[in-house]
């Protein structure tokens, strides 16, 4: 929605507008329903004006849409009360729709930022088009410009109804999700995925991922169907198929009539004709036949009740007659309207995709087969008399059901899933004409008509007579039987630092188990040793990528907060969700402004754990133990202080379990720790203590200096323990999880020479810089140099800090790289971090700016003397890794790429 343009001179109309409108799929900051997002800009000339003090506006509102109110309070923030009206108003319009949704939820903004709101929706596109058609209502109001809301309505309507899944399709969705089987849906297609990773199925309503091309091939084409099932001796009609009505003349009067026609391949009995008593007949049904496919099929009108068996992999489920569109005359209304009194039944609602009834059709089509019987839409049927309005029961075209499972005669049975078997359907709707389904078909002319693939099973769910059948519990049934994995393992990363090394450690020890792993961190996606693709993947689309493919047995999602404010989780729940960290990073983006913010994003991961899950969480970072409260998983705590970390003692007090740093003998232990209940015997005292490893053992712990890395270890040694890994399978995986620039890229890659030692890593924000500066000044040197920087979206007050954290190294480069100045002009990242360093004390004689980053590494290693530790805080860790790694080695032919 756009202003309307002002005249010259003139200001521009007030108008409200949505900006960044987003749907956010999977669970995210606004919960764990889905949701669509939206900044909301009310420019200028309403930025002091709650809507309460705009005149007229509440009811001109109200006059569009009745019963929406406007919040009266005029002392409101002005930005968040528009966001609020512009929500209130799209789930207004939504429940107009006809499938209402409640929630709603603002966050202001802060500074320059513009609030937020957010709304739930039933279907993507209705929810994002529900905003953008707020807006421009509540603009409409503002300006007295009409404003109806009935054109929002018919499209929101029009959205909804191309969206939403059919009812076969939604009742095997809701089947699904009651059974635990996870269900994934992509706006814009009908195919449904169920499961993860190598437990991944997929229907498309009911064709399934074994239903066979073949046997589709076959039942498209009747007359070819038709063959097939008389091969296997099954009853057929007679019949022959026509490209002109000449030619079918003449098959039905070798025929004899009656007859019928229909299309060689259609569906949802479009074009069949029912019941032709001569030439006149034959040739008003043919062009509705020919419209649907130019061949036609020719065949003897079989006399019978119309019957649809459903066959499952081998097994008839259910059996319903269906009756034809139809009314009851009561001598006094026309049929017209008799069928609009049965169109007002909710179950033909025609805006609801998953009513079991559609209405009763008062189309051409039906006025032509009234022509036939010799009525019309105004004639008036005796009362009783029964009126059809079709001659063929299709429930797509306004027929019913009566459910006739129990009185199938066992060799008809047989005989149906004789017929899908022979064209080699999975899921096949077999359609048998036959006075009486108990009665045998040879006994007493039953013809089966057609074999079909995707069939439709509203009509045995919910039957308008007889008892409902679990037709979808069938289907799924043979996707997974019964006691299969419907899900894999998927263990869920987040946290401000440590991720990725955590994420890919994590990996490893189930690598070695035999697993196959799918995962993503910021350097990938990655499928065992394979990089699928190479990038900052950490948001819902890598998600998806590991969770769709058919070969992943364990998946391993690092997640990060851009991903979560951006499009929400790519998954819905998680069996284990470890949070790492919280500590000042990318600040002042999208909304997240204070450590608590970013808090409240994190906490999505643990909010999403499986009932039967856990949450790894660090119970030395306050704000990470705090998100204990809001998991329905077990909470599993880490913490290097140990069990003397007052959390920790309490938890295990209560039976909880944890991983923690222990000494033991003067050695420190990674060790887990099972505490006992109070109760069991010892008021809660002892609990089983598991030694995992000696910490100077651990590779990735470099002897113990690089404490930053102990975290990282609990948590992955916790998520590895819950999901079965036994100790001295997570001890050998540790030892043998060797940090390189090969295995964790840019993550303390340490590489030692003669000419000294070169630490590259990508720590970008102050708290990772801390970590890091702890380990290096642990390290024995005789100087130690650092090349630093930070990216430029960082705050002020960031760039600061980082200068006054790198300030205890001896000699400092700063260096901007072009790509991360995020909108800084030149020299204003170096000059701030230069203004940190000079108030930790690093004077102008112990520092020089060199922009580019090679040249500033260059440099670096350029004043570097044997003994000296230089660390580089790495934008592009490859091109850094590979300008290092030859300039090291040439003078050391012993040299190696260490740690």
């Amino acid at each position: 929605m756009t202003d309307a343009a002002a005249a010259p001179g003139e200001a521009t109309p007030p108008g409200v507008r949505v900006r960044s409108v987003r749907p956010l799929r999977g669970p995210s900051l606004w919960g764990t329903r889905p949701v669509a997002a939206c900044d909301v800009d009310i420019g200028a000339p309403l930025a002091t004006q709650p809507p309460a003090a705009i005149p007229g506006l509440a009811d001109r509102l109200s006059a569009a849409l009745p019963g929406l109110s406007v919040a009266a309070d005029v002392d409101a923030a002005p930005a968040a009360a528009w966001a609020q009206l512009v929500g209130d108003v799209s789930i207004a319009l939504q429940s107009l729709v006809g499938r209402p949704v409640t929630f709603t939820r603002v966050f202001p903004g802060v500074g320059s930022d513009l609030p937020q709101v957010a709304v739930g929706y039933v279907e993507d596109e209705v929810g994002v088009e529900s905003l953008y058609e707020a807006a421009a209502l509540v603009t409409r109001c503002l300006r007295g410009e009409p404003a109806e809301a009935d054109r929002a309505v018919a499209l929101l309507r029009e959205a909804y109804l191309r969206t939403h899944p059919g009812p076969t399709a939604w009742v095997l969705m809701e089947e699904a999700r009651r059974r635990g089987i996870p269900v994934r849906r992509f706006p814009g297609e009908t195919v449904v995925q169920l499961g993860l990773g190598r437990t991944l199925r997929r229907l498309d309503s009911a064709t399934t991922d074994f239903t066979s091309v073949i046997a589709t091939d076959i039942t498209s084409h009747k007359q070819r169907t038709k063959a097939v099932l008389a091969r296997n001796g099954l009853p057929v009609p007679r019949g022959d198929v026509a490209t002109s009505i000449d030619r079918a003349l003449e098959i039905a009067d070798d025929l004899g009539y009656p007859v019928l026609v229909k299309p060689l391949s259609a569906n949802d009995g479009r074009g069949i004709s029912g019941r032709l008593d001569g030439p006149e007949h034959l040739r008003l049904a043919w062009s509705a036949a020919a419209a649907e496919h130019p061949t036609v099929v020719v065949e003897p009108f079989v006399d019978g009740r119309d019957h649809r068996v459903l066959v499952v992999n081998g097994r008839v489920v259910a059996v319903a007659e269906r009756v034809p569109a139809h009314v009851v005359g009561d001598g006094a209304r026309t049929i017209r309207e008799l069928a609009e009194a049965v169109n007002r039944d909710p179950r033909r609602d025609p805006h609801d995709p998953v009513a079991p009834l559609v209405p009763l059709p008062l189309d051409d089509a039906t006025m032509r087969y009234l022509e036939r019987e010799g009525r019309t839409l105004e004639s008036v049927p005796a009362a009783g008399e029964r009126v059809q309005l079709r001659g063929t029961a299709n429930i797509s075209t306004g027929g019913t059901s009566v459910d006739r499972t129990d009185q199938i005669h066992r060799r008809n049975a047989a005989l149906c899933i004789l017929a899908a078997g022979a064209v080699g359907l999975d899921v096949a709707g077999i359609d048998v004409l036959t006075p009486d389904i108990s009665v045998p078909f040879d006994a007493n002319g039953a013809r089966v008509i057609e074999v079909n693939a995707s069939p439709g099973i509203r009509m045995h769910t919910d039957p308008d007579e007889g008892t409902p059948r679990d037709a979808a519990g069938a289907i799924l049934d043979g996707l997974y039987p019964p006691g299969a994995p419907v899900t894999i393992p998927l263990i869920a990363i987040t946290g401000t630092n440590g991720k990725t090394t955590t994420t890919r450690l994590i990996a490893h020890l189930f690598r070695r188990t035999g697993a196959e792993v799918g995962y993503t961190t910021t350097d990938g996606i990655y499928f065992g040793d394979d990089l699928l693709m190479e990038g900052d993947f950490t948001g819902p689309f890598a998600a998806g990528v590991v969770l769709s493919h058919p070969q992943v047995d364990v998946a391993v999602i690092e997640t990060a907060r851009g991903g979560i404010l951006r499009g929400g989780l790519g998954y819905e729940a998680c069996d284990v969700g470890v949070v790492l960290n919280v500590s000042a990073d990318h600040l002042g983006l999208r909304g997240i402004h204070t450590v608590e913010d970013l808090a409240r994003v994190k906490a999505v991961i643990p909010s999403v754990v499986k009932p039967a899950g856990f949450a790894v969480l660090n119970a030395d970072d306050p704000l990470v133990l705090r998100m204990r409260e809001g998991t329905p998983g077990t909470v599993v705590l880490t913490s290097i202080v140990g069990e003397a970390h007052a959390p920790v003692a309490e938890h295990l007090a209560r039976g909880g379990m944890a991983a923690v740093v222990e000494e033991d003998g003067g050695v420190e232990w990674l060790v887990i720790r099972r505490g006992r209940r109070s109760g069991d015997g010892d008021g809660g005292a002892g609990g089983e203590r598991i030694p995992v490893i000696p910490v100077n053992d651990v590779p990735l712990a470099m002897g113990g200096a690089a404490r930053f890395q102990l975290g990282n270890l609990l948590a992955a040694i916790a998520a590895a323990h819950v999901q079965g890994i036994a100790p001295h399978a997570i001890a050998e995986g540790l030892r043998t999880f060797i940090p390189s620039g090969t295995a964790t890229p840019g993550r303390m890659n340490v590489i030692r020479s003669a000419r000294g030692t070169v630490v590259i890593d990508y720590a970008h924000n102050p708290a990772a810089v801390r970590g890091l500066m702890d380990f290096v000044t642990r390290m024995e040197a005789g100087r130690r140099i650092g090349v630093v920087t930070m990216p430029g979206d960082r705050r002020d007050d960031d760039l600061r800090e980082l200068g006054q954290i790198v300030s205890v190294l001896d000699y400092v480069v700063v260096k901007e790289h072009e790509h991360y100045r995020r909108g800084r002009p030149p020299g204003e990242v170096a000059r701030m971090i230069g203004e940190g360093l000079e108030a930790g004390g690093l004077g102008a004689d112990r520092r020089e700016e060199v922009f580019p980053e090679p040249e500033a590494v260059a440099r670096a290693l350029e004043i570097m003397r044997p003994g000296d530790v230089v660390v580089i805080l790495a934008d592009d860790v490859p091109d850094v890794l590979a300008q290092v790694q030859p300039l090291m080695s040439d003078d050391t032919p012993g040299g190696e790429a260490a740690t």
